[in-house]
């Protein structure tokens, strides 16, 4: 590996924080750090910190690559290590954040709190029916997925008194989960439980791995949580549950298709709540961000392997 004397920080990552904001936080990092955009030259750039993927990056003379999200399946691995380029993630810097986001999800399904947003932009006041609502402290929580995002909905869940079980390719114990299925029992692991939440990184295996069959394993009285990735989930089929009945709602961050088309009938649902893709969304992004990337710098300049090294 050699040193990184320049690092280009595209514009895609205004998706999430400013780029300037970015540049800034890495200012005293290495001699050159410039914001660089569509059409920019990137042959002076040693690396490169994104939030997407362009062709041209291949053909620019990189050695490293950034991505400042934990999925990177946009990236063609194949290519790059052709090509002699690493490329690092940022995995492991959204579990507490994303963990909010899951179970505040289900908190808003069980206290009923997205119905009562509606009705507030309509102006009524009605109050839910007796049986309603329902405390979570007696609910349980399937986590399908228990890494760092998974692991930080789980101890959450686990901490308002839900009953937390999840899956897991190696069933080992993990903290606040009272009990690991491996992935070949996932109809025995989401089958009983109020709410089953994704939290999968989108591989091969993971591809519509919630579909019609698993829909029917889950209880009639269940919400799906997904903050994972969009096409882990077979959309069409998950609508088919819902107007059938099957589900008792679901809360969406991601999506096959973003952002969400305005036609999806999703958007029409009562019983499910969209977000757009933002469950790591925080103030704090950039900065976390900003410490991988130092740490690579420093591995970089030390000869040592990359941190979150994924090609």
């Amino acid at each position: 590996m050699s040193d990184i004397a320049t690092i280009g920080v595209h514009d895609s990552v205004t998706a999430v924080f400013p780029a300037s904001v970015f540049r800034d936080a890495l200012a005293d990092a290495a001699p050159d750090v410039r914001v660089v955009g569509d059409g920019d030259d990137l042959s002076p750039c040693d690396a490169l910190v994104t939030f997407t993927y362009e062709d041209r990056f291949l053909e620019a003379g990189l050695d490293w690559i950034h991505s400042i999200q934990a999925g990177v399946d946009r990236f063609p691995f194949d290519a790059l290590q052709e090509r002699g380029i690493a490329l690092t993630n940022s995995t492991g810097i959204h579990g507490d954040v994303v963990g909010e986001t899951g179970v505040g999800l289900m908190l808003a399904f069980a206290r009923r709190l997205h119905v009562h947003r509606s009705h507030q932009e309509r102006g009524e006041w009605r109050q839910p029916d007796w049986d309603d609502a329902f405390p979570l402290r007696r609910e349980s929580a399937c986590v399908v997925g228990l890494g760092t995002l998974g692991q930080g909905i789980a101890t959450r869940a686990a901490a308002l008194g839900m009953d937390v079980t999840g899956v897991k390719r190696t069933p080992l114990p993990v903290d606040g989960v009272d009990r690991v299925y491996p992935p070949e029992r996932l109809h025995e692991a989401i089958g009983n439980a109020r709410f089953v939440a994704l939290a999968v990184p989108l591989t091969d295996d993971t591809e519509g791995m919630m579909s019609t069959a698993e829909f029917a394993a889950m209880r009639d009285d269940a919400y799906l949580i997904n903050v994972a990735r969009g096409p882990v989930v077979d959309q069409a089929a998950l609508v088919d549950a819902l107007d059938a009945g099957e589900l008792a709602g679901a809360g969406l961050d991601v999506f096959e298709t973003e952002p969400l088309p305005d036609d999806s009938t999703l958007w029409d649902c009562e019983e499910v709540i969209v977000t757009p893709h933002a469950a790591g969304f925080n103030d704090e992004y950039y900065e976390r961000v900003a410490t991988i990337v130092r740490e690579n710098l420093r591995r970089f300049d030390a000869g040592e392997s990359l941190t979150n090294r994924v090609v």
